[in-house]
């Protein structure tokens, strides 16, 4: 084939063209996604396959194929409503209110979509490096795990949470009824903030640990008199306070409020940052060339022998390097002196954070204090190695510490330079960029929630793992523009970006002028007499009719399967993940001990 390095291209994927059909809500993804990186195609509208099939073809390359599915054929997963009940997203996203909730927005679908895109890119990386031609397959089952992994991974450690799981959470409401979510990382500024609204001291001394780790058990059960405290003042005087003790505060917008004022711009950018040719020395193999995996990586990985240096907190950064370093690359994880505080978080594997080894086991470690002149200039010359360089510092942080692109690409420039931001630059007076805060400025409240229920973002962290998706494709992106021009990329996605994937039939509707949530009741788990069961979404009004209450879960399945109607047990317990014929074979653990999902792909 011609070889795909010399090709003249703008976007990845330009010249290129492709096909699907399909399951509408994962595929839809796909084709938005392609299009964006400049396919084209003349293909009909995805169908309702339960298994779909992508092929991009052109650009010098060999065909790739991609197929997705809801889930394996022994599973009994149809659609989305079963795919969050069987792996567990509803278990998670329920926690606040104290039973399984189902998600009424596509999440595992629009995760789906977006592993079959990072999937395709991998494949035509690894045909521009001289690598096989591969299929990929992945699916929704395997989304949601990736998904839950995190808690997955503190249900099965060692030792119990180091926070009570019970119900409870923001947002909260003023008084003139104002529903709105709170953010700080600091305990003075959450105590100033409650204290200036004149909250009980004891509320808001219990409240802070809740409050805190909300992030990692996806629920705060903290005092109900923080919330009486928040009723008693009007929105403008809690504004206030947050604003004069350093707290955010931002108040849930609606769909059809984020729709009007949506730029339509796509959930990740991609700006060549060098126009001379591709550096080649004796650390980097021409293009073309696709060395064998380095030790520990998976033998054959379409990104094996690249290198992606990882400047990530939390989940958002950490998860996409996590993924790319499951396609093959070598990770290494700039931590600060002593090594990254979160690796003690509780609950533990053999003394290491279960919760961090579902995002960072198989990495290795430099640690780099950033503060040190001495220590950025080892980081430069880390990056001038290196393939990626991938970050979620603070906006204009990178900048400050004169690593941003235009610096790195000084030093090195084919560096695919990626940025993992809350707002990218796109929203004025935008609130801290963290996941509930991104939740409740875009809509996501009421994207999550049926008519009739009140808006309220999720504690499940939905955007950080859509947000990490998303900051993968874009790396992958990155790399097959690098080796299609020869020139270094700069790449940027957000939380944002996440938000409006993941929002994006809801706010088509609301741009229609059409009501853009689901109808009431979409999605409700039903109580069996020994658990919980979802119908699939087109089997639920007629699952309605039956009074499943009395009969346990095994007989209201059956009872509604002599009906030919489809449903599927709800997980509850995370830990019966590890013995469920849903997923045989699937979860393992690491060499800590720690729960491990499988990766989201199979290449053959």
């Amino acid at each position: 084939m011609a070889s795909p390095a010399t090709t003249q291209t703008v976007r990845p994927l330009d010249t290129l063209r492709f096909d699907t059909s399909g399951p509408p809500q994962i595929t839809s993804v796909v084709a938005d996604h392609l299009r964006l990186l400049g396919a084209r195609t003349d293909g009909p509208a995805p169908g309702d396959e339960s298994t779909g099939t992508t092929t991009v073809t052109g650009g010098g390359f060999a065909p790739a194929h991609a197929t997705v599915t809801w889930a394996g054929p022994t599973g009994g997963l149809v659609d989305e409503a079963t795919v969050q009940a069987a792996t567990g997203i509803m278990a998670v996203h329920g926690r606040r209110d104290g039973n399984p909730r189902g998600l009424a927005a596509d999440y595992a679908a629009t995760a789906t979509g977006v592993l079959a895109v990072q999937g395709l890119l991998a494949a035509l990386v690894g045909q521009a490096r001289g690598g096989p031609v591969r299929a990929v397959t992945t699916g929704a089952d395997r989304a949601g795990l990736l998904a839950v992994s995190q808690y997955l991974a503190a249900a099965g450690a060692e030792e119990g949470e180091a926070a009570e799981l019970a119900p409870g959470g923001p947002p909260f409401t003023s008084a003139d009824g104002v529903r709105f979510e709170l953010e700080t990382l600091d305990p003075e500024a959450w105590a100033a903030f409650w204290k200036a609204l004149e909250a009980p001291a004891e509320a808001l001394r219990a409240g802070w640990r809740p409050f805190q780790f909300r992030y990692a058990t996806a629920c705060a059960p903290f005092p109900a008199a923080l919330h009486l405290t928040a009723r008693s003042h009007t929105w403008d005087r809690i504004r206030r306070a947050a604003a004069a003790y350093g707290a955010q505060v931002c108040a849930l917008r609606s769909l059809a409020q984020r729709a009007a004022e949506h730029d339509g711009a796509a959930p990740w950018s991609l700006v060549p940052t060098a126009t001379g040719p591709l550096a080649i020395g004796p650390d980097r193999p021409a293009p073309g060339a696709l060395p064998g995996a380095s030790p520990g990586v998976p033998i054959g990985g379409p990104l094996a022998g690249l290198t992606v240096l990882e400047a990530g907190r939390r989940i958002q950064a950490p998860l996409a390097a996590h993924l790319l370093g499951r396609l093959g690359a070598d990770v290494i994880r700039i931590e600060p002196p002593g090594g990254d505080p979160l690796r003690g978080m509780p609950p533990t594997c053999s003394g290491i954070s279960a919760r961090w080894l579902a995002l960072n086991r198989g990495k290795r470690a430099v640690e780099i204090d950033i503060k040190s002149e001495a220590d950025r200039r080892r980081l430069r010359d880390l990056a001038a190695g290196a393939d990626v360089f991938l970050h979620n510092w603070a906006p204009g942080k990178a900048a400050e510490l004169g690593l941003d692109s235009d610096d790195l690409a000084r030093v090195n420039p084919a560096l695919v330079h990626a940025y993992t931001s809350g707002w990218a630059d796109r929203i004025e007076d935008a609130p801290m960029g963290t996941d509930f805060m991104v939740q409740a400025r875009t809509g996501v409240g009421e994207a999550v929630r049926p008519e009739g229920e009140a808006p309220a973002p999720s504690l499940m962290t939905l955007l950080d793992v859509l947000g990490g998706l998303l900051g993968a494709e874009a790396v992958l992106a990155g790399l097959l523009l690098r080796e299609r021009t020869g020139h270094g990329v700069r790449v940027d996605s957000s939380l944002l970006g996440a938000a409006d994937t993941l929002t994006a039939p809801a706010l088509r509707r609301a741009a229609r002028g059409e009501n853009p949530r689901r109808s009431a009741g979409f999605r409700v788990p039903r109580r069996t007499a020994d658990g919980w069961l979802a119908p699939a979404d087109t089997d639920a009004r007629a699952a309605a009719a039956h009074d499943l209450s009395g009969l346990s879960t095994t007989e209201a399945l059956a009872r509604l399967h002599e009906h030919g109607l489809t449903a599927t047990a709800v997980t509850t317990e995370l830990s019966d993940l590890h013995h469920d014929p849903r997923f045989t074979g699937s979860i393992s653990r690491d060499a800590h001990g720690a729960p491990a999902v499988p990766d989201p792909w199979s290449f053959a």
